[in-house]
């Protein structure tokens, strides 16, 4: 290419030159006998100047390219625009709701499911400003979607609705099974103030809260997720008060931080560091990993997590961290809980409402305590007994300093005689439910082959007889 070039401006210098060196041999035919020397050079050159305009030659410069045509930029509303004040002295609420009924009436890019029109990603920028909230900030009906909100504070007013949420994804006139769907909620502090709320989503699909900050929520929610679908909660902190642990007013924390009322949600990397419960679950199939808890201790009445959907959890906790706050689960059926870290006497609870508990598996774990042999697993029965019981497995887990349990277990006893007993009430979970039992008895003299059975399985405890006297030690593996 750059050799192209060279040669086409070679060719018009050439091109040049021979022009003028034409136009001197005409112009000194011409003019040579009636002219001055000096006034032949001036005609010459005026001759010459004559002959480039004249010439339409190629430029040695391509021109330079067309520019092209303007596009729209991104459909971006900072709300200061709207006249939001982002020191948090005046009033911003109705700015900030301005532009959001702007964005929802934005240019639609199609549909997303049914009803939910999209916006093309349309971001409401709170610019890092602090606003005063007075009232929720919902969209003003129904059917968005491909929105964000992020980059800002917003603190509740003196006057903010005790019973409402700063902002609320909610529509009570649609009959939409689905009424927003991709919202997303990102880097915002949101301060209740001790008021309300912070987020509600209700019957919306594929929301996400990423890098939020969520404090002095009142005796309420912080977040509330009702019906829907797949909500993500993450990379987030809550807590009603602005606390690192050891609080002297821990005891009047109140509240609860995450309260899942629906399906196929997500909390993950996420720390309450406050409030009277951590997460309440009454909603199947959702899944909570990496999850700090340590609000409301558990001997102050506090619980870390709570699931209350007997019969129906289908929950999964793995991989998170119980800081002197538990775990309660009413009827569970279905409940994984493993690779969890239980500090300070932290326990699991499995609570009776209809005595029932099913499929539920609590294994590697890791609990430690104060040595006061607090157990690991404990079983509320005051309402009704556990009866229905079935494929319930607690094991391999770690203990230090507190009282293991488990529904399997391995126990020996030496004896000389005829009877051996092993009392495993110490280690099982559940009282008198020994559903399956394996044993070996090792005779002491060499050539003894008493005759020997289990003569007894009750209480958690199983005996084992011979038909004649003999030093033997027995060993037993027992399941529930």
């Amino acid at each position: 290419m750059e050799l192209r070039k060279t040669q086409m401006a070679m060719s018009v210098c050439l091109a040049m030159i021979m022009s003028l060196m034409v136009s001197q041999v005409v112009f000194a035919e011409k003019y040579s006998g009636s002219m001055s020397p000096h006034d032949r050079k001036l005609a010459e050159m005026q001759a010459l100047k004559a002959s480039l305009v004249r010439r339409n030659l190629p430029a040695i410069v391509s021109p330079p390219p067309t520019p092209p045509q303007a596009v729209p930029g991104p459909r971006v509303y900072q709300v200061i625009s709207y006249g939001a004040d982002p020191t948090g002295k005046l009033d911003s609420t109705g700015a900030i709701l301005k532009a959001m009924e702007e964005a929802f009436d934005g240019p639609s890019h199609g549909v997303l499911i049914a009803g939910i029109n999209d916006l093309g990603g349309a971001r409401i920028d709170l610019q890092g400003g602090s606003y005063l909230i007075s009232r929720p900030l919902r969209f003003p009906s129904a059917g968005a979607g491909n929105l964000l909100i992020n980059g800002g504070t917003l603190r509740a007013s003196n006057d903010f609705p005790m019973d409402r949420y700063l902002i609320e994804l909610n529509d009570e006139k649609s009959k939409q099974q689905y009424i927003f769907e991709y919202i997303t909620l990102r880097d915002l502090l949101i301060d209740c103030n001790y008021r309300g709320g912070a987020i509600a989503v209700i019957n919306s699909l594929r929301t996400s809260i990423d890098n939020c900050y969520i404090t002095r929520f009142g005796d309420t929610d912080g977040i509330l997720v009702k019906r829907g679908h797949e909500t993500y909660i993450r990379n987030s902190f809550l807590g009603q008060h602005i606390t690192a642990g050891g609080d002297r007013g821990e005891r009047n924390f109140s509240g609860t931080a995450v309260n899942l009322m629906g399906n196929d949600n997500a909390v993950t990397d996420t720390v309450i560091f406050s409030a009277r419960i951590g997460v309440m679950i009454s909603g199947q199939a959702n899944l909570l990993s990496g999850v700090h808890c340590y609000n409301k201790a558990t001997g102050f009445g506090g619980t870390g997590i709570y699931l209350k959907l007997p019969g129906l959890t289908q929950n999964r906790i793995v991989n998170s961290y119980m800081d002197y706050t538990g775990i309660v689960a009413e009827d569970p059926v279905q409940l994984q809980i493993s690779g969890t870290f239980f500090l300070g006497d932290a326990f699991i609870v499995l609570k009776s409402i209809a005595g029932l508990v099913r499929g539920v598996n609590i294994v590697d774990n890791m609990f430690s305590g104060s040595g006061n042999g607090v157990p690991i697993v404990q079983l509320d029965q005051r309402n009704t007994a556990f009866e229905d019981v079935d494929q319930v497995f607690v094991d391999r887990n770690s203990v230090n300093g507190m009282g293991a349990k488990s529904t399997v277990a391995k126990g020996s006893v030496d004896g000389n005689g005829t009877s051996w007993t092993v009392d495993f009430n110490p280690v099982l979970l559940f009282p008198d439910m020994i559903n399956h039992v394996q044993y070996t008895l090792v005779a002491s003299e060499a050539g003894a082959f008493p005759v020997h059975a289990v003569r007894n399985v009750s209480g958690n405890r199983v005996v084992v007889e011979t038909n004649a006297p003999v030093a033997a030690t027995v060993y037993v593996t027992v399941t529930q």
